[in-house]
């Protein structure tokens, strides 16, 4: 005859508590996915001392479609008396003749922006270097209140990012799209950046 061994309760305890861990993990991420995707929706019409236009792809000095929609619309609320300045971020890819900055800042300058208005940043990989070198040259002349413009999905990231660096920080985002797995990607950074810092965050995320 077989005996069964004693069940030990601490085991269902441990079970109920991975299971509440797990629970709450999901609630996290399905709170910090709506929040990513209201702040999509969200387009700052005040005023600011500056407006930082996030880098993306350029070709030989030419911006790409995706820097093209940030830099026009960076360019409309300049117009409409947003801000007095454009920030123009982003450095080069390894074997890239020009920068993001550069190509957004001669973008900008055809289409009638005065020198005077560009602050051209080309330091920068990723959303992080890129807001901070940004802070780093507008915050010595007081300029702390900063317009983010990029693509909605990432609006949250951003702000987050900049709000961490000490800029008072709203989103203008282009009117692209946002796929749901853009939406999904930022609800995870958005949710690991709140834990461990976007800082460190930004050595594993563009």
């Amino acid at each position: 005859m077989s005996v069964e061994a004693p069940k030990t309760p601490n085991a269902g305890k441990f079970g109920r508590l991975v299971l509440l861990v797990v629970l709450a993990g999901f609630a996290y991420l399905a709170v910090t996915f709506v929040q990513v995707w209201m702040a999509s929706n969200n387009d700052y019409r005040g005023k600011a001392d500056a407006i930082i236009v996030l880098g993306a792809a350029q070709y030989d000095g030419v911006p790409s479609p995706v820097l093209e929609g940030r830099l026009t619309h960076a360019l409309n609320l300049h117009s409409a008396g947003m801000a007095e300045k454009i920030v123009t971020t982003g450095s080069n890819q390894p074997g890239d003749r020009f920068t993001q900055g550069f190509a957004g800042y001669d973008f900008l300058r055809d289409q009638g922006v005065a020198d005077a208005d560009i602050v051209v940043i080309v330091d920068g990989s990723n959303t992080w270097e890129e807001i901070s070198a940004a802070a780093n040259q507008l915050k010595p002349d007081g300029r702390t209140s900063v317009v983010l413009v990029s693509d909605p999905y990432h609006s949250m990231r951003a702000k987050k990012i900049a709000e961490e660096l000490g800029l008072n920080a709203e989103v203008s985002p282009t009117d692209s799209d946002s796929a749901a797995g853009q939406l999904a990607r930022e609800t995870v950074g958005v949710a690991v950046g709140r834990v461990i810092g976007f800082r460190r965050l930004s050595n594993w995320t563009p």
